[in-house]
Order: structure tokens, then C-alpha cells, then sequence
């Protein structure tokens, strides 16, 4: 396991966890309910491999739209006051958790201790009021992502929290699952495999495609400076 410390969403983060699958995608590999492959897990894999040959993200990633929403984005910094004064704790962030080989990766919200992840959520209203009455299916809702994030992480639990101002907060402690794990244990790594085994079959028949397209990129980027610079020029500038 290898802890990489940087800003979830900033350009590093988002070249690590380039062309590799992650824990809160999980569940387009395996299907949440009967840890079977999934049928999607082919499109996933050519996202991925098209990812690693393009160098850049095919997907816009916003750390804002995903797991908290842009609500959540907002609400974060309080959600974990208001843990770690429950808790009694600290948390600690983290940027990217992988494998020792980088090929597998998790993003968890927090790291708590030594042997916990924090996982928090700042749904809807009507969600929430949903995992006030029944807190387990917030830790269905998200299975394969959290239980994922134990399995990368090495951890030993995770708390998952659903936060909203002004309503009671919903705190559950997850703890590994060890068919998930097996499941995981199975496919992911298999899924990596494939993947590779493609890598090397689109090197063969194609050759360097990054670094011809790299090089057109920086070839399109330096005829766009130069435009804008005449543009800018005084003779540029005359209409």
C-alpha cells in the first residue's frame, strides 16, 4: 500500500489515479449485489485504456460532484468538525491510497487513527431523512466504494456519516466484509490484468500513440501562442 499526499482534484491526483480503476468505481467492475463481473466492466476498461493513451482524464472529474456533490463540497469541513467532536478523534486527509504497484486506487475523505477511514456524505434532505430511518441503506448505497476503500487502505473500518445542518446526524460503522473483499481480491486484480495485457497490445499494433499525440498537442498548443501573440501584435491588431 502507498499513500500519496495531495489535494483530491488537483492535477496531481488526477494523473495518479490516471488509467487505473478506483474504489468509487468499483461497482463498474463488480455488480454491488451479487459481487458478479460486471457487464460494463469491458466499457470501463477501454475508458481507462483510451484515458492512459489520450494522458488526461476522458471524464470531466469534479471532487465536488462526486461522493459529497457540490453541496457536500460545501458542507465538508463542518461534517468533520462535528465527527471528530462525536468521536472524540482527528482525521487526517489524503489524497490517493493505491497498491504497491499503482494500479489500484482509493480515495478516502479521511483517515482516522491507524486503523480507520471517514466516508462522509451531505445527500438531499429526503435522502437523509431515508438514512435516519433506516442508517443501513446508507452503507448499501455505497458498498462496493467503501468496502473498496477498506481493501486498498488496509483499514479496519470505516464510518461512514450522512450530514445535514440542523437534523441528527447518521453515523455507521462499517466493518470489512470479507465475501466483498474476496470478490474484490478476484476481479480488480484481474480487471488490472487485462487491462495491461491490452496496453501491450495496442503498443504492439500501434505503437507510441502517447507520444505522437503528445507531440501534436504541443505542436497545436504552440501554433494557438503564436496566433495569439500576432493577434496581440500591433499589426495583428488592425481590422
Amino acid at each position: 500500500m502507498r499513500r500519496h499526499d495531495c489535494k483530491q482534484g488537483s492535477d496531481e491526483w488526477l494523473q495518479l489515479r490516471l488509467g487505473i480503476p478506483t474504489a468509487s468505481e468499483f461497482d463498474r467492475i463488480l455488480t454491488p449485489s451479487r459481487l458478479k463481473l460486471a457487464a460494463a466492466s469491458e466499457t470501463y476498461m477501454h475508458l481507462k485504456l483510451a484515458e492512459w493513451m489520450y494522458g488526461a482524464p476522458l471524464e470531466t472529474y469534479d471532487v465536488g460532484a462526486h461522493g459529497w456533490g457540490a453541496r457536500g463540497k460545501e458542507l465538508e469541513p463542518e461534517a468533520v468538525r462535528y465527527y471528530e467532536m462525536e468521536r472524540e478523534c482527528e482525521t487526517d486527509t489524503v489524497g490517493l491510497v493505491t497498491t504497491d504497484d499503482g494500479m489500484i486506487g482509493a480515495s478516502p475523505d479521511r483517515l482516522v487513527g491507524e486503523d480507520g477511514l471517514y466516508e462522509g456524505k451531505a445527500p438531499a434532505l429526503e435522502t437523509h431523512v431515508g438514512y435516519m430511518l433506516d442508517p443501513q441503506s446508507l452503507v448499501d448505497e455505497y458498498r462496493l466504494q467503501v468496502q473498496g476503500q477498506l481493501w486498498v487502505c488496509q483499514r479496519a473500518w470505516c464510518d461512514m456519516h450522512s450530514y445535514s445542518p440542523g437534523f441528527p446526524s447518521v453515523i455507521v460503522r462499517v466493518l470489512p466484509d470479507p465475501a466483498v473483499h474476496a470478490a474484490l481480491a478476484q476481479h480488480v486484480p484481474a480487471f488490472v490484468d487485462r487491462m495491461l495485457r491490452c496496453r501491450e497490445e495496442l503498443t504492439a499494433q500501434y505503437g507510441e500513440l502517447r507520444r505522437e499525440r503528445n507531440l501534436a498537442e504541443a505542436r497545436r498548443k504552440e501554433c494557438e501562442a503564436a496566433f495569439d501573440a500576432y493577434m496581440d501584435s500591433p499589426i495583428g491588431g488592425v481590422v
